[in-house]
Parts: C-alpha cells; structure tokens; sequence
C-alpha cells in the first residue's frame, strides 16, 4: 500500500524494470495481483489526480505482467484518473482511498468514498470516456458512509499464459 505518509522517495523508487523484465518488479510488488493507495486531505483533486496515476503507471505493467499491453495500461490509467477527479471533488472521508486489482481478465479500479452518489456523464462529462473504456461500473457504501465507485476494465489475455 502506498500513502501520503510514505516518504516520496520510496515510492519514487518502483519503477518499472525493462520491457520484458515483469518478473523482477513481480519480485518488488510480491505475489499479490493487487494494490491500494491513499491520499491525504491536504491534496486537492489535480494533486490527487496526479498522483494516483503516477503511482498506478509504476505498477500496472508488473500486474498486468505484460508490458506489450500499453493501450489496456492507458485505458486503466484514464478510468483511475476520471475516478479519483470526481471522488477527490465530492470526498465523504478524510482520505482519498483506492485499489487496483486484476484477474487476467480485467482491471478493477475502487475508489472512494464519494459525499454523493456517481452523478450522469452529463454532469461529469468524464464518465463518458469511463464508460466507453469499461465492461461495467458501479457503486456500494463504503465503511465511512460514502460511496465507493468501482469500475472494470477489460484486458486481453497475454499469449502463452498468465496476465
């Protein structure tokens, strides 16, 4: 898990191996084909947006564990950043609280919490562009009262095995 009370150094020092060398940052993030992260109150939604994606942009090649995926890498890291925009404007808790999963199949993005429900793509002009790149999207109540929007991201299988 990475958060604002994790020195930037740290978390400036995952970066993602050479194309072709998943294993050694399999090796940095462990066995686990998931992530979370936080941002604290003091950043406000660009800083939040910023952020989030750098974080997701070191880590998503070593989950997806294919490097060639760049266009469902993309399409994941434009679904985190619309998500973590409306959430970080409508926040519900103190901290800004994601995770990122994936089952060879998609890329589950949860986000939240949210003071409101998910408003219509004509409000949130994003959420076009979220559901364009999904196969499906939705919310639940989260622990602290507010509302968690997830969202699954399509990725194709990687030839010869695993995602």
């Amino acid at each position: 898990m990475i958060s604002d009370a994790v020195p930037l150094l740290w978390a400036s020092s995952l970066r993602t191996p050479a194309a072709g060398n998943a294993a050694a940052m399999r090796q940095v993030l462990g066995t686990e084909n998931s992530l979370e992260f936080r941002v604290g109150p003091e950043r406000g939604p660009a800083e939040a947006m910023r952020r989030s994606r750098r974080f997701a942009a070191m880590v998503l090649p070593a989950l997806l564990a294919a490097p060639s995926q760049a266009a469902e890498i993309e399409s994941a890291l434009a679904v985190l950043t619309e998500l973590v925009d409306i959430t970080a404007r409508s926040r519900a808790s103190v901290d800004l609280a994601g995770r990122i999963s994936c089952d060879g199949d998609h890329v589950l993005i949860t986000v939240g919490e949210m003071g409101s429900a998910l408003p219509e793509p004509e409000e949130e002009p994003g959420l076009f562009l979220v559901r364009r790149l999904v196969d499906d999207m939705g919310q639940h109540r989260g622990d602290g009262g507010g509302y968690m929007t997830w969202a699954s991201v399509p990725v194709r299988p990687s030839p010869g095995g695993r995602m």
